[in-house]
């Protein structure tokens, strides 16, 4: 969020976007008839629409679509990314982008409205009223929001357990949301599915899993089917770095690459799978080389736009040439205190880890 900012704020053409403030979703009024509803979910006695107050259920906040879907206006404006791309086997695209005042205000509302919903969604698993595993997304919100600003709702995305984010990118609502965390019937899953099994196959969001790497051989067949109904639109299958390792991937990929499948896999690598240090698992952290004959892109995880212009380009490339390797870097010092808060905020990863926030962060080797 801090690299839009910095966009917007020397944005010449744009004078009155010089000091911009975070748009809050609601009134403090507002959130504290929020909070006093969520409250009383525990009975489970009613549907989510029957107890949010009806004002709430059809604000902008509670319904809206996200910016990818918005028409953006104001005078076309270049930016360049914070770090350059990197390639591995293709040429990297340019580090200018084209983006507009329209659009950055669009990206930094969208991932203030992925970050709030995550920080409620863990205040509700801690207070009991989401069950079962809660995995969260914050740090991450970039991806998302710079994927969907260069594809279309005709494009596939399949991803793994931290999928909130993605869902509401791709059109989904917080009530559908929220509503799904705590098992309720108006959930975007009819509230079977929990935190890791959001879905939308309308908007072509094939879903959370729950097993570390499935996703990838799934969205390798959505991108078959692609191919074979000739629909020119790509698959994003989105991982972690701690599935970087799974044989199931390169299996996928080595299919993938015969058959030159349109399919994109998105590394999201936040330097942690689970509790577990990449360093301690990973030989070789360089995962958009892990394709080998496959072409790869290092991108800067933290940049919205980079995001976008890497995405652009792979799904050009994946429509002409087959796969690509695609590993969002998330390596801000920022995100460190991120990822050591939210690590017990899933059942699994609560026992055990809570001494974490007391010591130092593990240093990789000499």
């Amino acid at each position: 969020m801090y690299v839009l900012w910095r966009n917007l704020s020397s944005s010449a053409s744009s004078p009155t976007l010089s000091a911009p403030a975070c748009p809050p979703l609601s009134s403090p009024y507002a959130r504290r008839e929020i909070m006093a509803s969520v409250t009383r979910l525990a009975s489970r006695s009613l549907p989510l629409a029957e107890i949010l107050p009806g004002s709430l259920l059809s604000s902008s906040a509670a319904l809206r679509n996200f910016s990818s879907a918005a028409d953006h206006g104001g005078p076309s404006i270049t930016v360049e990314t914070s770090v350059p791309f990197v390639g591995h086997k293709c040429e990297p695209p340019p580090r200018e982008v084209e983006t507009s005042p329209g659009e950055l205000m669009g990206f930094f509302r969208d991932m203030a409205v992925m970050r709030r919903m995550e920080i409620a969604a863990d205040a509700l698993y801690k207070a009991k009223l989401i069950r079962g595993f809660c995995h969260l997304y914050d740090g991450q919100e970039a991806v998302a929001v710079g994927m969907e600003a260069a594809i279309t709702r005709k494009d596939a995305i399949i991803t793994a357990y931290r999928d909130h984010c993605i869902f509401l990118g791709r059109g989904g609502t917080l009530v559908e949301a929220f509503a799904e965390l705590m098992g309720r019937r108006s959930g975007c899953s009819k509230g079977k599915g929990g935190s890791m099994h959001f879905y939308k196959k309308e908007n072509g969001f094939y879903g959370g899993h729950g097993i570390v790497g499935a996703q990838v051989p799934l969205g390798c067949g959505l991108a078959f089917a692609q191919k074979y109904l000739k629909e020119g639109s790509v698959t994003f299958a989105m991982y972690g770095d701690g599935a970087a390792n799974q044989g199931q991937l390169f299996e996928a990929l080595n299919i993938s690459a015969l058959w030159d499948l349109p399919a994109i896999l998105v590394c999201e690598n936040n330097h942690y799978g689970m509790g577990t240090a990449e360093w301690r698992a990973a030989k070789s952290p360089a995962y958009y080389k892990r394709g080998d004959y496959v072409p790869g892109l290092k991108v800067d995880g933290m940049d919205a736009l980079a995001v976008k212009q890497a995405c652009k380009f792979a799904k050009e490339h994946a429509l002409k040439n087959g796969p690509i390797l695609i590993p969002p870097l998330e390596e801000l010092p920022q995100l460190v205190p991120v990822l050591r808060a939210r690590l017990p905020t899933g059942t699994a990863e609560q026992e055990g880890l809570t001494l974490l926030n007391e010591l130092p962060l593990p240093q990789p080797p000499c």
